[in-house]
């Protein structure tokens, strides 16, 4: 079992709800995170995000000005800003098939459904950090690789939208992360 030294990690939550965002940092911190930035929209967020350089992104789906979306979306520009693969969970009360694949093309790398709890969200980091899937670019597409299982049974012509795709190794956060433990 893995075990994250949070205290190494940057967060940066954003939620237009307070009292969403005062759970998620006593959550985090209660995981041993000491720097944990808060934003009310998807504006303030984006413009956090430039000056705090998090780690990892929780956004809420549903904000004023601009949603979770929309700034997974200019997150994922490449050239935009200093850190397009940051690991963004996205928070939701929506948790339609329809809405998850709607997240997922934008290029979030966990998707959470509300409500959320401790164990939930603690795994999410943990897969982000622990089990970071590679990026990919495709003339249509910019983020974490879609597919999280490969099937080596499965032979017949590539299915990947968006036509041949570039895979970009990312730098682990585990490495950054300190694990605590490994093993068993």
């Amino acid at each position: 079992m893995v075990r994250i030294d949070f205290n190494r990690l940057r967060f940066l939550v954003i939620d237009d709800n307070a009292h969403m965002r005062r759970i998620l940092r006593t959550l985090l911190h209660g995981f041993g995170t000491r720097e944990v930035y808060e934003a009310e929209d998807g504006a303030a967020g984006l413009e956090a995000f430039t000056h705090y350089s998090p780690d990892i992104v929780i956004t809420d789906w549903a904000m004023p000005i601009f949603d979770g979306l929309e700034l997974t979306q200019m997150i994922r520009q490449p050239g935009a800003n200093n850190n397009p693969h940051v690991p963004i969970i996205m928070l939701t009360g929506h948790s339609e098939k329809k809405r998850v694949v709607a997240a997922r093309d934008a290029g979030i790398t966990e998707f959470l459904a509300k409500p959320i709890s401790a164990k939930a969200l603690y795994q999410r980091v943990l897969n982000v950090v622990a089990n970071p899937r590679p990026f990919i670019r495709t003339r249509s597409y910019f983020g974490p690789d879609r597919r999280r299982n490969a099937n080596p049974n499965y032979a017949g012509p590539e299915r990947r939208k968006g036509g041949k795709a570039d895979i970009i190794k990312q730098q682990p956060l585990l490495e950054k992360a300190g694990v605590a433990g490994q093993g068993r």
